[in-house]
């Protein structure tokens, strides 16, 4: 393998840790090429982002052993910002719209108010657990996107879905992600994820952002959406001055909550 930049580097690091859960500096030098020193070097800064935790000798996904922490686990984090973010993510959808959720658990509080509503749409989503949530109201059509399902994940992974894409128009794609900056967009840890996701954008008429507070500022391994590409930008709080006036610059409409 010949010399890999930084970035390329740190997303074959991810890439392996995705597949096999954990790696050893010793091993991961002699595939890459690279010193030992500077991989710990890498492993260090991918630390400080979340991305993965070191171990003595290597590094594993933050969660691990536990990691696909089952996803109702998950679902329980950040609860109430995901519920205020997705009240104001259904009132901007409308009667007869095609909709596209990803498999975020955010996306999922959405699909739970989607569930209770009267509204006759079509919703197309990788999300298995979106797609249950939905599947008993008569009204909505629900398309799920076919990928690979990897043990303890809640979504479809890979380009499989993406020819389905090609036979709907979207008016609306809900999204979320693990971190934003204006500089990289929408960025996510999850590279096989990231793929399709990357197809859903590509196919969406408007892309409607659903991040709590905490992700404004950060970024992870792989970028699936341009800031260019966003319309909507649903949060949990008032954005900062600053932050506002990047958005407004940027034609990005911000939903949040108004101070009191």
């Amino acid at each position: 393998m010949g010399k890999l930049f930084v970035t390329e580097r740190r997303h074959k690091i991810m890439e392996i840790l995705n597949t096999e859960r954990r790696l050893t500096v010793k091993r991961l030098s002699g595939e890459l090429d690279v010193s030992e020193v500077t991989l710990r070097s890498d492993l260090k800064e991918m630390e400080k982002e979340g991305l993965l935790k070191r171990t003595h000798g290597g590094a594993v996904l933050p969660s691990y052993p536990e990691e696909e922490v089952s996803f109702s686990t998950r679902e329980k984090q950040n609860k109430d910002e995901k519920e205020i973010i997705a009240q104001q993510a259904l009132d901007i959808i409308n009667e007869g719209q095609c909709i596209l959720l990803d498999a975020s658990s955010t996306a999922l509080e959405l699909a739970k108010l989607l569930k209770q509503t009267s509204m006759k749409l079509t919703v197309v989503t990788s999300g298995i657990y979106t797609a249950l949530e939905l599947r008993e109201n008569p009204d909505l059509t629900v398309i799920l996107l076919g990928g690979v399902v990897r043990k303890g994940s809640s979504s479809l992974e890979g380009i499989l879905g993406s020819s389905i894409l090609e036979q709907v128009y979207v008016d609306l794609m809900f999204t979320s992600g693990n971190g934003f900056t204006f500089d990289t967009g929408l960025t996510d840890f999850n590279v096989y994820e990231v793929e399709l996701k990357t197809e859903m954008v590509k196919k969406a008429t408007s892309l409607v952002a659903l991040m709590d507070h905490s992700k404004i500022g950060k970024s992870s391994i792989s970028s699936f959406a341009d800031t260019a590409d966003i319309s909507y930008f649903i949060t949990d709080q008032p954005p900062s001055e600053k932050q506002q006036a990047d958005f407004d610059n940027r034609n990005i409409e911000v939903l949040c909550p108004v101070e009191a």
